[in-house]
């Protein structure tokens, strides 16, 4: 009886989680948030803009999921097999999606970061 009980729980977990996850994420990938300047934190914008409205800012050494996602059709997993410093030449200058929990409440949102400050972790 605990063997059929094991597939059922596993269904659930991978149900809720697939049901808070961003659609269109396949597997999210952590990067860090890196070379943002001292005193100052990275923005995470609504939108791929840096005049977007800001949902949250993080400081150096925070790993921040990304849903996989750039601006210009550019996606993480594409370049997941490329040494880090070729990954961060290929997203330098992009916007890429992250999912985050800005206000820590467990209301988690994508918004989007430039990739500039950020290195894989």
């Amino acid at each position: 009886m605990k063997l059929k009980m094991i597939p059922i729980a596993l269904a659930a977990l991978i149900t809720a989680t697939a049901a808070t996850a961003p659609v269109g994420a396949s597997v999210f990938h952590a990067w860090e948030v890196t070379n943002v300047s001292w005193g100052d934190l990275l923005n995470v914008r609504r939108w791929p803009a840096s005049y977007s409205q800001k949902q949250s800012a993080y400081p150096n050494g925070t790993v921040l999921s990304l849903t996989g996602r750039c601006k210009g059709g550019l996606m993480l997993d594409d370049i997941a097999h490329l040494p880090d410093w070729q990954k961060r030449q290929a997203v330098r200058y992009k916007w890429c999606e992250v999912w985050h929990d800005p206000a820590n409440n467990g209301q988690w949102k994508t918004g989007w970061v430039y990739m500039k400050y950020m290195r894989p972790n």
